[in-house]
């Protein structure tokens, strides 16, 4: 059974979409203590020895299985590291569901940095989703710095959904990837910043093996006198196609800093980077207002879907 409180389930439900014990393999963590596990015949969790995370091995052939690992902080003042490291099998095909919450009504700032590795072998399947959120009445900061660092064996392939849209004070988002032949890497970012939140995000992926594929696409909304650095280098060792674009909105005195890198180390290597940065057309509300919203509801209407 799972061990947690009202405000508890409700962070999980954000970050998860859990309304219920999930079927399937999984690991809870609230407040840096486990809060219920479950393994299947395909998905062991083992836990480190030295406390400070899980390994999670997905047999060859696995298909159809899911992995939830979510973590709770409702603790102020709560620090924690937390490492994580997943071993996907040949011709694995399965959905692991990250994501972590915190709910701060103290002074104290809450942390939570977790370094998530993932290693594939040859056509193996993973689909990663990782939501980010934060709530609370307190002064204490929530603070999120996740480390993800992918391995893509022969020909298998990762889609990664990131997604961070209310409430964390301060992120550091890092995820380095490195691709063999034939492999491919999908990665979708969905960040809004409001207040004076900051939120950093570089991405670094390396094009090693011949065939190899990166499409890496952020969208991101920067509200208030928040701040954001969108930071990705691809590198293309090898015969490759790899793109990477930021795609973002500027409100009010929001700053948004784009650094597209192409690092091309083959003649057959081909990269492509794109970024843009503007405010939301004044005839995209007035449109909208004709429909009958207000100047407000047409502005949400339009921030929502450029972020789905």
């Amino acid at each position: 059974m799972l061990k947690m409180d009202a405000i508890q389930k409700r962070i999980l439900q954000e970050v998860a979409g859990l309304h219920e014990i999930p079927e399937g393999a999984y690991n809870f963590r609230v407040n840096g203590e486990g809060a219920g596990r479950n393994t299947t015949a395909n998905i062991d969790i083992i836990s480190k020895e030295n406390g400070s995370g899980i390994d999670i091995h997905i047999r060859p052939g696995t298909k159809n299985e899911s992995v939830h690992i979510p973590v709770v902080l409702s603790a102020s003042g709560l620090k924690e590291t937390v490492y994580n490291d997943f071993y996907v099998g040949a011709d694995a095909d399965v959905v692991i569901v990250a994501g972590c919450g915190i709910d701060n009504c103290g002074a104290a700032d809450s942390e939570h940095d977790g370094v998530h590795r993932f290693y594939l072998e040859p056509r193996a399947k993973v689909k990663y989703v990782e939501k980010h959120y934060g709530s609370g009445t307190g002064t204490g900061k929530r603070v999120l710095n996740p480390v993800t660092e992918v391995t893509l064996g022969e020909n298998s392939s990762m889609e990664m959904e990131m997604a961070q849209i209310k409430g964390v004070d301060s992120t550091e988002r890092i995820t380095t990837a490195t691709l063999a032949a034939g492999a491919n890497l999908v990665v979708r970012e969905r960040l809004m910043t409001h207040g004076e939140q900051k939120a950093v995000s570089a991405y670094k992926v390396t094009l090693d093996g011949e065939n190899s594929s990166a499409d890496v696409v952020s969208r991101s909304v920067a509200r208030d006198k928040s701040r954001q650095k969108f930071d990705a280098l691809l590198i293309g060792n090898a015969a490759s196609h790899g793109h990477t674009e930021c795609d973002s909105i500027i409100m009010d005195e929001g700053k948004i800093l784009a650094v597209p890198s192409l690092e091309a180390n083959n003649v057959d290597a081909m990269l492509l980077h794109e970024a843009a940065i503007g405010k939301i057309a004044g005839e995209q509300i007035i449109k909208l207002m004709t429909l009958g919203l207000s100047e407000k509801e047409a502005e949400e209407q339009i921030i929502n879907g450029f972020l789905k």
